[in-house]
């Protein structure tokens, strides 16, 4: 098992245990999302895709629109297109902010609620986290 399927995994238990109403994964190509839809969580995932800005020394461009797009073939997934302004580096206040977009936005499609557990997937550097996080309200 590779490391990105072990956290995979390991998010999908932890959202089971907590009884978690919602997934949240951070990815910029997808490939996290769809690891995480692989174990048929019985919630749904909120994939939150970061654009990457790119450059070919002419113009520029970002990519991540496609990336969400496929992301609506996948059983479970629900596919949000971060906004360009905030970066996907390791700034943890960056991260805060799109965590944020991300739960209100899945507060005004109805799969959290108040009180609810939300389990978090993401990036850190080099490391990959899982965190748990009980919303307030």
């Amino acid at each position: 098992m590779s490391h990105m399927e072990s956290i995979a995994s390991s998010a999908v238990r932890a959202a089971i245990k907590v009884k978690a109403s919602v997934i949240i994964c951070f990815t910029s190509s997808g490939r996290a999302a769809r690891l995480i839809a692989k174990y048929r969580p019985t919630m749904p995932v909120l994939s939150v895709v970061i654009p990457r800005l790119k450059t070919n020394q002419l113009r520029w461009t970002f990519t991540g629109a496609f990336e969400a797009r496929q992301s609506l073939i996948i059983r479970g997934l629900f596919p949000m297109l971060a906004d360009t302004q905030h970066p996907g580096g390791s700034v943890s206040a960056t991260n805060e902010t799109v965590l944020k977009v991300a739960i209100d936005h899945g507060r005004s499609i109805g799969v959290i609620k108040p009180q609810d557990r939300v389990v978090v997937c993401q990036k850190v550097g080099d490391d990959a986290v899982v965190k748990i996080v009980e919303l307030e309200d």
